[in-house]
């Protein structure tokens, strides 16, 4: 009986089945009511008392082999014609894989580091959650200042003194309190401010600043770099102006603008028939600022700029709403394929 038994696991490891009907026939000749399982187990019984010890564990090994066979095989044809019904042809060729796409903020903001690191800026980056000395106080703004009111920032409930950061210039505060000038650096950032969400408007969004302090720094040094910016980014015939602004850490403030021209209806609309389109804010370093973080003002200058790399970047590819950056819809992520 052990050379039968030994003989029927072998034919049910070399089994094939064509077909769902084969899988059955085969169970119903070992399983089934008639099956040669049932005469197996007949002849079991008639064996020796000493022999069953080695007979039984090896017929046992056979119903499982049988079992776990119809399981394997009723499962691998149910799956065909699953697939048969779905309609689906799986012996077409399979389409090319699709790559991913920069996001049109990483390429604008990608491309404004490189400018100014080639100008020689390093880049520096800040905590999102800050104090108020770093995003406020630091930066001569007075404690009436409207930015301090809750309606523009996010506060920390359990801790007013903590909030999230409104601007990249906090990170200057913090370079300031622990290096020594010359510093020439450029902050990349997100920042966040309480305002309604809309075309125009977002409570989350990115900014860079700049901060060159040294020894005879002029407003004529920051225009200068703002020009070959602007240059280098927009195209060389790129012409700028600054128009006098006020910032609390900066005086003498500037808002900078670039010539877009006046040649479309669009151009005309985006410029409000100006031709001018507002850029970033900029200014030389208060001195107030710089006495609060410990350098001296008589002994050094510097300057400062930011600007919203959204705004930027919808200059870049005339988008017209704010919200396409964070909807994360592939159908807007894909027109930028070829960015890098």
């Amino acid at each position: 009986m052990k050379e039968e038994l030994e003989g029927i696991l072998t034919d049910i490891e070399a089994r094939t089945f064509s077909s769902a009907d084969a899988v059955e026939a085969f169970r119903v000749e070992f399983l089934g009511r008639k099956g040669r399982m049932k005469d197996l187990m007949g002849a079991f019984r008639d064996v020796a008392p000493e022999d069953k010890r080695e007979l039984g564990p090896l017929l046992n090994k056979v119903k499982t082999a049988v079992e776990l066979r119809v399981a394997t095989e009723q499962a691998l044809f149910n799956k065909k014609e699953a697939v048969h019904s779905s309609g689906l042809d799986f012996s077409r060729p399979a389409g090319g894989v699709q790559q991913g796409t920069h996001h049109p903020l990483q390429v604008v903001r990608r491309e404004i580091l490189d400018i100014f690191k080639n100008m020689g800026f390093g880049v520096v980056e800040g905590p999102e959650i800050e104090d108020d000395w770093h995003v406020f106080s630091g930066l001569n703004f007075p404690p009436e200042h409207p930015a301090r009111d809750m309606q523009d920032t996010f506060f920390v409930e359990k801790n007013p003194d903590l909030l999230l950061r409104t601007h990249t210039s906090s990170v200057q505060v913090r370079e300031m309190e622990r290096r020594e000038p010359p510093m020439r650096i450029i902050m990349p950032g997100r920042v966040f401010r309480n305002e309604a969400v809309s075309a125009r408007s977002h409570c989350m969004f990115h900014q860079i600043e700049g901060l060159y302090i040294d020894e005879n720094v002029s407003f004529a040094d920051l225009k200068q770099t703002l020009l070959h910016f602007a240059q280098l980014f927009f195209g060389p015939e790129t012409k700028i102006r600054l128009r006098p602004s006020y910032f609390p850490f900066t005086e003498p403030s500037a808002e900078v603008d670039v010539y877009w021209g006046l040649e479309t209806e669009v151009d005309k609309r985006i410029t409000k028939g100006t031709g001018w389109l507002e850029i970033l804010g900029c200014g030389m370093v208060d001195p107030n600022v710089l006495e609060a973080n410990g350098i001296d003002s008589k002994k050094y200058s510097g300057f400062a700029f930011g600007m919203g790399i959204e705004r930027i970047t919808m200059l870049r590819y005339q988008i017209g709403d704010l919200r396409h950056f964070f909807e994360n819809d592939k159908r807007f992520l894909d027109q930028f394929s070829g960015e890098r």
